[in-house]
């Protein structure tokens, strides 16, 4: 038994640096601040206004937005578009049935997505999008191939291209991979070539990059803390407990120079 299962563990390991020898994704960090309060009200803004449509949160309530500064007259008149109950979670009335005839399948979920996918997985995914009219949204995706969902955010970002170049052996490509200072992946190409895939900006939208970039920040902040609603008090606690770790290691401190003063 126990053989078995360091055979499997090996061969977990190995498919997994084969599946990354194969196609190396470089994606810079999220810019994200849990403890940011303005960043998570923009997020939530930003949320509804984007997300909500056709993906739900149904294991969020409105109510626990008070949680970020908000009051529940605020929720009401700027984020409740679907329900007038504030005890209500977030979900949208889009039937399921022409969710999937129109996107091809059901769009997720996005309560617990932050601790599927990962912060920085996030935002990278929701900058990645670029024109293709192979597929059937004329959308598609560097960090999630071939993927259903449309680019619902080009009118604020504009529309990229992708760029593919190829190099005669990987150490280049990757090294072209890190000069591109953004998203990139390096993947095998035909006749023992590898290929670096990089997105460049075909026509620019509504924002700037750098504010585009802190808007997408600000979705994915939000996600994160929804993710977890808890994380924050729970950061806070930590450091009070730290604090008051510090101050009794000053007490025993104390009390031991005081107890061994005499001994000496």
């Amino acid at each position: 038994m126990n053989k078995l299962v360091i055979l499997l563990v090996a061969a977990w390991t190995l498919a997994g640096a084969a599946a990354a020898a194969e196609n190396d994704m470089r994606m810079p960090p999220a810019p994200t601040n849990a403890l940011d309060q303005d960043s998570l009200q923009r997020g939530a803004r930003n949320f509804v206004n984007y997300c909500l449509n056709c993906h739900t949160a149904k294991y969020m309530r409105y109510n626990r937005l008070t949680d970020l500064g908000l009051t529940e007259q605020q929720i009401k008149d700027n984020l409740m578009f679907g329900t007038d109950k504030i005890g209500e979670t977030m979900t949208v009335a889009m039937p399921a049935a022409d969710a999937r005839a129109w996107f091809g399948a059901q769009p997720p979920d996005l309560s617990l997505e932050a601790r599927v996918r990962g912060r920085d997985w996030l935002y990278n995914y929701l900058l990645s999008f670029y024109r293709d009219e192979k597929s059937a949204s004329g959308w598609n995706n560097l960090v999630f191939p071939n993927v259903a969902m449309p680019n619902v955010l080009w009118a604020l970002g504009g529309t990229n291209r992708l760029v593919e170049t190829e190099f005669d052996d990987r150490e280049k490509a990757e090294g072209a991979g890190i000069a591109a200072h953004g998203i990139s992946a390096v993947e095998q190409a035909a006749q023992g070539k590898f290929a670096v895939r990089t997105l460049a900006l075909e026509s620019p939208g509504k924002l700037d990059r750098a504010d585009y970039e802190a808007f997408v920040a600000d979705i994915v902040n939000y996600m994160d803390y929804m993710s977890e609603p808890t994380q924050n008090e729970r950061v806070r606690l930590g450091i009070v407990v730290l604090m008051f770790l510090v101050v009794l290691l000053g007490l025993a401190y104390w009390t031991k120079v005081e107890f061994w003063k005499d001994v000496h």
